[in-house]
């Protein structure tokens, strides 16, 4: 559908008009590297709460997850319920006050500082950092392509113009304005989210003739499932999988449990909390957060079931058919065919938005790692503001690069890849480390080892979805995984954070009971 060249270049004008005046008031306010870092550590309570839910919900939960919804189902409706009950209640209420507390008497200024502080670990500091860069990159190219590929599809232009413009715009505000200026635009950026998803699903439901038609007509498609995967236990896209089948294992362990989970670990997220100025800031917060992750996830979850219904009654297929097999691409064609142009344009600024925010959080912490934590361990953090601006350019190249070699319908996967590699590696060690007095380094360095490879190791030699492709266990053994079903459909995460959080306990306790010292530990906020 060709939308209108003037309305859309005005509205995109004023879109990145206001994007770039709160871009240059953050960069007018940084005047120190933790202003840089940490935004002043005095950010108000509506801008931490939109940018924390802004960062956490890009193109990855709209595109990747909404086709996701489409080809598997509204089950994923659980991973709603999990964002808002762990990724905001529990997040803000359980580890967001001890977490602030922790982190402004330590002088910490990133994720992986505060870990490096709090067990007075520079192994600590720098094995996190490590974890970021290599593992970032690839939930950030996964967010580059959701974005470029709607842009791509909307404006008639390459993919290619659509990746490197949209990257460069994102950056130049990032590496200018530090935190300041992506809370900031953040905070914009999920007001046109929360306008575009609200106004797509009252438009979904108008067009598929009200909610209880259109849901009656979803249910009615349940003989339309395909036989490959009806042959893996879905059972239409109203209900769930069969317990245990193959695709119940894929959307509980790896899409529900891998994302729901991951974002207690998420660094970007860890430092919203470490920007307010006291614990009534992060109460505040909750109210703000939870409805807006509500509109975000609940929408995009529920819409991108509904795009078969769409599709059915005006080309006779499903919706992954419609979109030719991709995934990723189901809800941009949706848009673009169903939506009225006025309506394209406005979503596209709400992707626009759901992308920048997620990215321009992304490239930060990213750059941050590469230089406070892996490069320096914290002595450039304290005195240099272009390093770190530096870091953000590396970190974005690398970023870009790694979005042109993936392949399609990859987007909610690598979301959940790099969740889950975050919730393994890193949830026990923060767990412990800020609800707990006495955090033993050598627990978490033992934990923090254990989750990281036990993860690694699933990933390439046993979960098929990865193993597969990466090729190594074929290469090494002569067989795509070391293991059979029902193994190689169960996520990593499954395994590698409940091994990491034993050991970390068990460790803990056996050094406590036996009265060795942790070397040089903080006591607890």
């Amino acid at each position: 559908m060709a939308v209108d060249t003037l309305t859309l270049a005005l509205a995109t004008a004023a879109y990145l008009a206001i994007t770039v005046a709160l871009g240059y008031l953050g960069y007018r306010q940084t005047k120190t590297s933790e202003d840089y870092l940490l935004a002043g550590r005095k950010r108000h309570p509506a801008v931490i709460a939109l940018s924390y839910g802004a960062t956490f919900i890009s193109t990855s939960a709209i595109i990747g997850f909404g086709g996701q919804a489409a080809n598997l189902g509204m089950g994923l409706i659980w991973l709603t319920v999990l964002n808002i009950g762990l990724g905001i209640l529990i997040a803000f209420a359980v580890f967001g006050k001890p977490t602030r507390r922790l982190g402004q008497k330590l002088g910490a200024v990133t994720f992986p500082d505060l870990m490096g502080k709090r067990y007075n670990s520079p192994f600590m500091q720098y094995g996190t950092g490590l974890v970021i860069i290599a593992g970032m990159p690839l939930y950030t190219a996964a967010i580059l392509i959701g974005g470029a590929r709607f842009i791509q599809t909307t404006l008639g232009i390459s993919y290619t113009t659509s990746l490197l413009g949209f990257a460069l715009i994102v950056a130049l505000y990032v590496v200018y304005g530090g935190l300041i200026a992506v809370m900031y635009t953040d905070a914009f950026q999920g007001l046109v989210m929360l306008v575009g998803m609200t106004v797509l699903l009252i438009l979904t439901y108008v067009y598929l003739g009200g909610v209880t038609t259109a849901n009656a007509a979803l249910d009615a498609m349940t003989p339309l499932v395909p036989a490959t995967l009806a042959s893996q236990g879905m059972t239409g896209w109203t209900s769930m999988p069969s317990l245990g089948s193959p695709i119940w294992y894929t959307l509980i362990t790896t899409l529900v449990l891998g994302v729901g989970i991951g974002v207690l670990a998420q660094p970007q997220l860890v430092v919203r909390f470490m920007c307010a100025g006291d614990d009534r800031t992060l109460n505040r917060a909750v109210a703000i957060g939870g409805p807006f992750l509500l509109m975000m996830t609940g929408v995009a979850f529920t819409v991108g079931a509904l795009t078969n219904v769409w599709f059915q009654q005006t080309s006779g297929q499903i919706a992954v058919a419609a979109a030719g097999g991709n995934v990723d691409a189901i809800i941009p064609l949706f848009i673009n065919q169903a939506m009225p142009d006025l309506f394209i344009v406005v979503f596209m600024l709400t992707l626009l938005a759901a992308a920048m925010s997620t990215l321009s959080s992304l490239f930060h912490a990213m750059g941050s790692a590469l230089v406070c934590d892996v490069w320096s361990r914290g002595r450039a953090c304290a005195h240099s503001v272009r390093a770190n601006q530096v870091g953000c350019v590396v970190m974005m190249v690398a970023s870009v690069g790694l979005a042109f070699l993936m392949p399609e319908s990859i987007i909610a996967r690598a979301t959940a890849m790099f969740m889950g590699l975050c919730a393994s590696a890193f949830l026990p060690i923060f767990a412990v480390g800020v609800l707990t007095e006495r955090p033993d380094p050598i627990a978490a360095k033992a934990s923090f080892l254990t989750g990281a490879s036990v993860w690694l190791l699933w990933t390439v030699f046993v979960h098929a979805a990865e193993a597969k492709p990466i090729g190594i266990s074929q290469a090494l053994f002569g067989v795509p995984t070391v293991l059979g079903a029902p193994w190689t459909v169960i996520d990593p995460l499954v395994f590698a954070l409940p091994l990491s959080a034993i050991v970390i306990l068990a460790v803990q306790a056996l050094r406590l009971s036996t009265r060795l010292p942790a070397p040089g530990a903080e006591p607890g906020p």
